[in-house]
């Protein structure tokens, strides 16, 4: 094998095992952390996956109109430290309280930093961002 065949495997290597740490994008660039939301709904869906879990929530308006949101959060790691779990945790059919930050796009999506129960219990799971402003 000659050295530039070897030197551009080697590149694309490094290239590729680059991608997945490109994907992943702050905070910031999706929510704003000046905009407190709060909002209640019925929960829909559950994606308990890397690198973020997902809740689909529909919330009822003012005006009787239901919108569907898409709430991210923390990962599964991080949900299990906060004591949540996969199992257990989340029926969907249930009413969950949902207490983030909105979606800099004026969308219907959120960034959750704590979940309030149907019983009253409040469960934190986002501490705050250290690069946040």
């Amino acid at each position: 094998m000659n050295f530039r065949y070897c030197a551009t495997l080697t590149l694309a290597g490094l290239l590729f095992a680059a991608l997945p740490a490109l994907a992943h994008h702050a905070l910031q660039a999706q929510f704003d952390v000046n905009k407190p939301i709060e909002f209640t709904g019925v929960l829909k869906k559950v994606d308990w996956i890397n690198p973020h879990v997902y809740f689909t929530l529909d919330v009822t308006d003012n005006s009787g109109s239901v919108r569907t949101w898409a709430v991210e959060t923390v990962g599964p790691t991080a949900m299990r430290r906060a004591g949540l779990s996969r199992v257990g945790f989340f029926k969907v059919g249930d009413i969950y309280t949902v207490v983030g930050i909105a979606a800099r796009n004026g969308s219907n999506a959120a960034f959750l930093k704590a979940i309030k129960f149907a019983d009253g219990r409040v469960v934190t799971v986002w501490f705050g961002d250290p690069k946040a402003r």
